[in-house]
């Protein structure tokens, strides 16, 4: 190794990456060298042949070319993840300097192609090392990865889910055991639909939770995550900004997700545990009420044989707890005519969506998702702390809707959030949220509503579990 790296070694090291003759490629320095200096190159390219290919690049312009091909975005994931590794390999209790930046020692843009090079054929997920070896031609299947390098660990997963309203979090262990779930109300979509844009207040309040829910990446030992944002982000002119920022807090590359893939996960996440007594009556209509859009999907549960996922039918509308209380309710209470208006317009959406999905039997189950369904249960059932256990499948009659409706829409926020089991921060939109759920009872005559706990952050994780 001396006679590779021209000098002796100041650390610690193992080999990650060796040629298929056994030479070494990429070592793995310790993060911190002999005398406590801080070794913020993770992974170091000490083979000579691509040493001496890599720096041609360079001479050619190849980091210049790298930053205008390779998404922004995705340098700035790179970077947060390489720095997590690196971190979570640092001495237990160890107080005195630590290594800082990503992936050649920065957090921004590119540095160096040699680094990025050997974190990607040490296995990390590294879209520059991936374009450095794509123009040097490197054919990875001379290249071994030794045992405890970077390739896939069975691990934890994880799945962050930033709504319109609220940004949340899920943890499951490999055997599907939830270790964490966390919710915050963050309003990331407030005043969108007026603006098309997202403020940097509500950038600002989520960014914030994103910074929290990265600790619990990292204490979980997570080793896959998804990171999603769904309609707020959908609608405004300005998402980059908040996903850039995103991917750099949380070293996950976000992704914003179409209505009809935030409905598939959803039915995913609910209908994967359903009562036995209800599993089996055929096809089922989930409602998942966001902060910006609601979906409508019909299809068949999964077996409980662990059959491959059916196909489903979704209808993504823009009509949202936060949305309809925006455009319609604006008034604190609403008025009689605001009510009114609200109601006629999310009716006239639903039947239209109606139409386009297939037919429900008359005994079908109606499961609804988010924290409009989860809120009403807990007022419904007295839920003054909330206890999923109580609130998870329980069931809501039209008529308790209906009720739920006229009470919380005749009093102010105020009032509202005075109600034991009424969510801190959703006192404003509850009643934007109820009359939808009121409607699509109404609209697909369903006299009972199913309360799920379980949803898309459930349908994301398991997606990360199977693959």
């Amino acid at each position: 190794m001396a006679r590779l790296l021209g000098r002796e070694p100041a650390g610690g090291f193992t080999i990650a990456v060796r040629r298929s003759d056994g030479s070494p490629a990429v070592i793995e320095n310790a993060p911190l060298l002999d005398d406590g200096r801080p070794m913020p190159t993770l992974y170091w390219l000490v083979d000579p042949i691509l040493r001496e290919a890599v720096s041609r690049l360079e001479a050619a312009g190849g980091v210049r070319r790298a930053v205008e091909e390779v998404p922004e975005e995705a340098i700035a994931v790179a970077h947060a993840d390489y720095a997590a590794r690196r971190d979570r390999v640092l001495p237990a209790g160890h107080r005195g300097p630590v290594p800082s930046g990503g992936v050649g020692g920065t957090r921004r843009g590119v540095k160096c192609l040699h680094a990025h090079l050997a974190w990607y054929l040490a296995g990390g997920d590294d879209p520059v090392g991936r374009w450095t070896a794509e123009q040097l031609a490197v054919h990875v299947g001379d290249l071994v990865v030794e045992s405890g390098g970077v390739e896939e660990r069975q691990g934890p997963v994880a799945a962050v889910d930033c709504g319109t309203n609220s940004t949340r979090l899920i943890v499951m262990a490999p055997d599907g055991t939830v270790l964490e779930r966390e919710m915050r109300i963050t309003r990331l979509g407030e005043g969108v639909d007026a603006t098309g844009q997202l403020s940097p207040a509500a950038i600002d309040r989520t960014l914030s939770v994103l910074r929290e829910y990265r600790r619990s990446l990292d204490a979980h030992g997570v080793t896959r995550a998804r990171l999603v944002a769904t309609s707020a982000a959908r609608d405004a002119l300005n998402a980059d900004e908040f996903m850039t920022a995103a991917a750099e807090i949380t070293g996950v590359l976000p992704e914003i997700l179409s209505g009809e893939e935030e409905g598939r996960l959803s039915f995913a996440g609910a209908t994967a545990h359903l009562p036995s007594d209800l599993a089996g009556l055929g096809p089922v209509l989930v409602v998942d009420i966001g902060g910006g859009s609601t979906e409508l999907v019909v299809g068949q549960p999964r077996s409980a044989a662990g059959d491959a996922q059916p196909a489903v039918s979704v209808r993504s509308l823009d009509i949202g707890c936060v949305r309809v209380s925006e455009r319609f309710l604006r008034h604190d209470p609403p008025g009689p005519e605001d009510l009114i208006r609200a109601r006629e317009a999310v009716r006239e959406e639903i039947k239209t969506a109606r139409g386009g999905l297939p037919p429900l039997a008359p005994d079908s189950i109606l499961v609804g998702l988010a924290g409009t369904v989860s809120t009403l249960a807990c007022l419904e059932l007295a839920v003054t702390v909330y206890d999923r256990r109580r609130v998870h499948h329980a069931q809501l009659t039209r008529d308790d809707v209906e009720r739920w409706l006229r009470d919380l829409a005749s009093e102010d926020s105020r009032a509202r959030l005075a109600r034991p089991g009424m969510a801190q921060g959703r006192e404003d939109v509850i009643v934007g949220g109820v009359l939808i759920l009121a409607v699509v009872m109404d609209v697909f005559g369903r006299d009972r509503c199913l309360v799920s706990e379980d949803d898309i952050l459930d349908g994301l994780a398991a997606d990360l579990l199977q693959g």
